[in-house]
């Protein structure tokens, strides 16, 4: 997944995700320009998921 494809519904994605995740909050889910890589290892860290894992999820949602 890249960060087009991340990006280019993310506030859609970001709704699901916390539907499926009540643990996730907002300031989780920030994506900010350049922090992507923070922002999936704060989900990842939170969910207790691989990389790939929730690669897996996201473009599942």
């Amino acid at each position: 997944m890249n960060t087009t494809e991340l990006t280019g519904n993310w506030e859609e994605q970001k709704g699901k995700l916390k539907q499926k995740f009540a643990a996730l909050t907002d300031n989780d889910l920030l994506f900010l320009k350049g922090k992507k890589e923070e922002m999936l290892g704060r989900i990842q860290t939170k969910l207790g998921k691989t990389k790939e894992e929730l690669f897996k999820i996201i473009s599942e949602l």
